[in-house]
C-alpha cells in the first residue's frame, strides 16, 4: 500500500498490523520520496497464500481410492 505522511499518522497501528500480518511493505511518501516500512523478518511466500476448501466431502475417503477400477480413458502409449 502508498501512504502520504498524513494517512500513515491517522491510521499508524493498522499499517503496522498490516505489515505484520501480510509481510507487504507499506510505502510512504514525503516530500516526493518514497520510504518503506518493512517487516524485520520477510514472511515466506507459502505464510501469505489463503487457504482454500476444495475438497467437497469427506477428504479422509481419497485416500482409500482405487484409481485403477476408476479409469475410464485410454490406455497410457507404451
Amino acid at each position: 500500500m502508498i501512504y502520504t505522511a498524513t494517512t500513515l499518522r491517522k491510521s499508524i497501528y493498522s499499517v503496522l498490523d498490516s505489515v505484520l500480518e501480510s509481510g507487504i511493505p507499506a510505502v510512504i511518501i514525503r516530500n516526493g520520496k518514497r520510504l518503506k516500512i518493512v517487516p524485520e523478518e520477510p514472511s515466506g511466500r507459502l505464510n501469505r497464500l489463503t487457504p482454500h476448501n476444495i475438497v467437497k466431502g469427506n477428504s479422509e475417503d481419497l485416500v482409500n481410492i482405487h484409481w485403477d477400477t476408476l479409469w475410464e480413458g485410454k490406455d497410457f502409449p507404451e
